[in-house]
């Protein structure tokens, strides 16, 4: 086998806790499922080479599941050590390995996303080029849509100005959440929204899982009027089957996959034809090298893509996939990062930094609940 002469010297590991201005509830919430959000925990890694070079990946967790991610990244991340880190897939299946008694996929491979990405970011740092550019990008700008603004705690008031303040900002479309226990409520939400915005802005809608499949398909041939890009998680997101009956039933393009923790899950939703979007989140299946081999997979079907969150990651892997896709803003990251992404005409511009094109900030370290170094 081939090797450069470089080697990992070191791995940091740090446990970081984004707080939240204001309690976030989708529709998972106000059925009672879950807690309001009140901040999500961040597993980042940084990886450095006895040569000087050096790489930054993150993972998240919402809700619940940080302080797992961290122990299993802190049990694994030591295998890195001595390692030639230009050899990305055969470390990923040597760190899934690592714990292949927990499994490979959920928490067990989210805590690999960190280190692997770290391993991407620093591999286009040495070659100079953005993370995009060394993929083989398709484009240097992908549309986006603002997801953040249209959360169920906010009146609708406040989601027609946040949906303005977001256009006004260059965004091209504007996401709102639906699911609600009262189906009224959902329709008289997205009729406002759509008659604020004109027929010409893109809209979507996103239910959360909250619908079952007699629901589902009523509110899908409700919303068909409002000329939707797509209705988002309408079932639980393992129902593939009833996903692929809405598909078929209606003219809106469903959208689903952010919830799923694996290669293996994507494959099955995609065999059984349940999705014309596909959804993947490249930290919840493992990072940039799994991703990567599903967006094969998704392009050899067809499918449209629009990454789930975490635009900073995103917007790279949505530059190089064929067809032209979609990534999702939010701005609740930005104080973890000394950088911002600039936003043009309804687009995100690909950044032309090397590697991500991001760095902690002072504000991330000081949000450091733990760290631990090999």
């Amino acid at each position: 086998m081939m090797t450069s002469a470089d080697r990992i010297a070191w791995v940091r590991l740090s446990s970081v806790y984004l707080p939240l201005d204001t309690p976030v509830s989708d529709a998972k919430v106000l059925t009672g499922r879950q807690r309001p959000m009140t901040e999500i925990a961040f597993l980042f890694a940084e990886i450095g080479t006895e040569q000087g070079h050096e790489g930054i990946g993150f993972g998240y967790s919402k809700r619940a599941g940080g302080p797992g991610q961290y122990a299993h990244a802190k049990e694994i991340a030591n295998d890195l050590v001595g390692e030639d880190p230009n050899d990305i897939a055969r470390l990923w299946d040597k760190l899934c390995w690592a714990g292949a008694s927990v499994g490979r996929s959920g928490l067990a491979v989210q805590a690999i996303a960190a280190l692997d990405i770290a391993l991407w970011d620093m591999k286009a740092k040495r070659a100079g080029l953005p993370l995009a550019k060394l993929l083989g990008a398709h484009r240097d700008s992908v549309r986006c849509y603002n997801t953040s603004g249209g959360f169920l705690h906010a009146p609708i008031e406040q989601v027609l100005d946040n949906a303005t303040a977001a256009l006004e900002r260059g965004i091209a479309g504007i996401k709102i959440k639906v699911g609600q226990p009262d189906t009224r409520a959902d329709l008289a939400r997205v009729k406002a929204v759509r008659e604020h915005l004109g027929d010409a802005v893109p809209l979507m809608v996103d239910a959360n899982q909250q619908w079952d499949r007699p629901t589902a398909a009523r509110m899908g041939r409700a919303l068909e009027e409002y000329g939707l890009v797509w209705i988002e998680e309408p079932l639980d997101a393992y129902d593939h089957s009833g996903h692929a009956a809405l598909a078929a039933a209606l003219d809106t393009p469903i959208a689903t996959g952010e919830m799923l923790t694996s290669v293996a899950e994507h494959a099955e939703l995609i065999r059984a034809s349940g999705a014309d979007i596909i959804q993947p989140d490249a930290p919840r299946i493992g990072g940039i090298t799994p991703f990567v081999r599903l967006a094969a997979l998704a392009e050899h079907e067809r499918l449209q893509l629009a990454p789930h969150f975490a635009m900073e990651i995103h917007l790279h892997l949505a530059a190089a996939y064929a067809m032209e896709p979609w990534v999702e803003h939010f701005e609740w990251l930005e104080p973890l990062f000394n950088e911002r992404l600039e936003i043009r005409d309804g687009r995100m511009l690909v950044p032309r930094r090397p590697g991500l094109g991001v760095t902690m900030s002072e504000q991330a370290v000081k949000w450091t609940a733990e760290r631990y170094e090999t």
